[in-house]
């Protein structure tokens, strides 16, 4: 198990938050799983843009600096600016709906819900 330890430390906490959201009932804790697995993506992309060595990519009237060779690349840093917006927008209206769900039926428990719409669908409620 040889390589940079933030590539495993991405690759446990994806499998984190995806267990979460496969495993749980909980729709919260499903949002958290999410969150979990959007935070080692980031992480991930974040870490591969880092180039060791590396420095900014801005020149001096198109002139190199002195001893400077590598560039750290820029858009994956970019990308994942969006990528957190994007991921608050989906927490905040997954957390919204999960408020209505509550309101609605008086709990946020996936197996409780889907039983509640059954009985709904017979006719006994």
């Amino acid at each position: 198990m040889s390589g940079l330890p933030i590539y495993w430390m991405a690759i446990v906490l994806m499998m984190v938050g995806l267990y979460t959201v496969i495993a749980r009932d909980n729709l919260v804790k499903k949002i958290m799983g999410l969150n979990l697995f959007q935070v080692a993506v980031i992480m991930l992309y974040v870490s591969m843009g880092k180039v060791e060595e590396g420095t900014a990519p801005i020149l001096d009237h198109g002139h190199l600096p002195e001893g400077f060779q590598h560039f750290s690349n820029p858009l994956p840093h970019v990308l994942m600016l969006t990528a957190i917006v994007v991921g608050v927008a989906t927490t905040a209206l997954g957390l919204a709906l999960a408020v209505r769900i509550k309101e609605e039926y008086g709990t946020v428990e996936e197996d409780e819900i889907v039983l509640m719409d059954q009985a709904l669908e017979r006719g006994e409620g």
